[in-house]
């Protein structure tokens, strides 16, 4: 995920900007047609699927789960046991069963391959599936007993999986905990096993990564805020290492997935082409021009994970890499497997496949439906198998909404910390090249960055002065007025 995630930690009702910012966001999801209502068929099935679902006879409610999301999530995906296992690891991770309540072919279903996966805005999310579903009936929430879909995976003392297999089964989360609660339990030596072993799993998977010669990109998050004087400001949350040991929890599941899809001749795989070596050119020329030191022979990815993300520079560095992870879609297979360099997910330097987050995104719970029959040799059902071919086009179309909302809300929140400081001037790395007489630049504070008139050399400081800033546009315009070349 290269996309930075932005959120407000205030109310946008309690002043003028924040009123026009609120309008900004819903404006923007009318312009890009997000649909925000569920049709009254859709909803009357979650009653059905809700009051009469296809339960698992298997019964793994005695494993202590746990989950771990976001402070006030609700459509909980994911939960999670972990424990020693001789001298490797055992990891058993329980993922929402959607289709023990949705009901194929009918209203909903329809209803979800338009959504495609669930929109993130800064002040709200519309999401995939109705909340009578996704936030309560399907959601992994602590001590409620749900239907899911349990990994079970075996690891070797160097994180390197050893066995996997996907059943059904009847599930109970013991504890929810966000990430800033599991950083400081570990940090403090107060954890339990689960997020004692959590951190141990996933720094063995991220040194296995950087084997593979993987590549992670974590943007920080924008966190905007409101000032004494009711002015909006805009700081950056660095992600912490919990959210990258839980991560590496979920890649590794999609790798384990991906090579029980091969196995078995059928699936669909998450795909991306490895970077050109002349667009790794370009990146290490860009990080020099920026400052930073990128050692000859150390792969691109190894030399993300040393950034400073709350270095403005090293930022600027990390929006300069983003064009090394494009060309990322999905690859469905039946029968005939795709050619092994269109397997692969480039940066994960794998091949990998989503199955992690059915309540939140359409195509995991094809995924899941088509390992689990794999892993428990019998047919893949119908109604997967004959959706495979669709999904591809279904999550390109969907996710270039969800791609063109964020770029357009993130705008808008950078608009609404600058509106009331036009005429002003501010510090700047320039960051990229435009056409036409014009640069992209990084301002060191507040950390916007957004296109300005004039010229620069790339990674030079320079002075830019903000000529206009629109809300409702979700536009602003910056002019150079100074320049460090040096």
């Amino acid at each position: 995920m290269v996309e930075r995630a932005t959120t407000l930690a205030c109310d946008p009702s309690a002043s003028d900007t924040g009123r026009l910012l609120t309008q900004a966001f819903e404006q923007i999801r009318t312009d890009l047609e997000v649909r925000q209502t569920f049709p009254d068929a859709a909803l009357a099935e979650v009653e059905q699927g809700v009051a009469a679902p296809e339960l698992p006879e298997r019964d793994e409610t005695a494993l202590e789960l746990i989950t771990i999301d976001p402070p006030g999530s609700m459509d909980l995906d994911q939960a999670m046991h972990i424990t020693r296992d001789g001298e490797g690891y055992r990891v058993r991770y329980a993922i929402a069963d959607v289709p023990a309540f949705l009901a194929e072919g009918g209203a909903l279903d329809a209803e979800t391959r338009l959504r495609g996966q669930t929109i993130y805005c800064p002040d709200t999310r519309v999401p995939l599936h109705p909340p009578a579903l996704s936030e309560e009936a399907a959601s992994l929430l602590p001590d409620a007993v749900r239907p899911a879909y349990l990994w079970d995976m075996r690891l070797t003392a160097q994180g390197e999986r050893s066995s996997a297999e996907l059943y059904r089964a009847m599930v109970r989360s013991r504890r929810r905990y966000t990430y800033d609660e599991v950083q400081g339990l570990v940090d403090g030596g107060e954890a339990e096993e689960t997020l004692l072993l959590l951190k141990e799993v996933g720094e063995l998977r991220i040194a296995r990564e950087i084997d593979r010669g993987g590549a992670s990109l974590p943007m920080p998050e924008q966190v905007v805020g409101v000032g004494e004087q009711c002015e909006y400001d805009l700081t950056l949350r660095p992600l912490l290492p919990a959210e990258d040991w839980n991560a590496q929890i979920s890649l590794l599941t999609g790798m384990v997935a991906a090579r029980i899809m091969l196995d078995g001749g059928v699936g669909i795989l998450r795909t991306m082409p490895e970077p050109t070596d002349g667009a790794v050119a370009r990146f290490r020329r860009e990080v020099e021009a920026l400052g930073a030191r990128w050692p000859e022979g150390m792969p691109y990815g190894e030399f993300l994970r040393t950034l400073d993300k709350r270095d403005t520079r090293h930022l600027a560095i990390v929006n300069a890499a983003t064009f090394l992870f494009r060309g990322a879609g999905y690859t469905a297979f039946d029968g005939e497997l795709p050619p092994e360099d269109e397997q692969v997910q480039s940066a994960i330097a794998s091949p990998y496949a989503h199955v992690t987050a059915p309540l939140r995104r359409l195509v995991d719970r094809f995924g899941l439906a088509v390992c689990a029959a794999l892993s428990g040799g019998r047919d893949v059902p119908t109604w997967a198998r004959a959706s495979l071919p669709d999904l591809p086009d279904v999550m390109e179309e969907t996710g270039r909404r969800a791609k063109a909302v964020d770029r357009a809300c993130v705008t808008a929140v950078e608009a609404a910390v600058l509106s009331d400081r036009v005429g002003e001037d501010f510090e700047a790395v320039v960051v990229d090249g435009v056409d036409g007489g014009r640069v992209r630049v990084q301002l060191l504070d507040p950390p916007v960055s957004d296109v300005a008139t004039g010229s620069a050399r790339l990674g030079s400081a320079v002075t830019v002065r903000v000529e206009r800033a629109d809300i409702l546009a979700g536009e602003v315009d910056l002019r150079i007025v100074g320049r460090d070349d040096g």
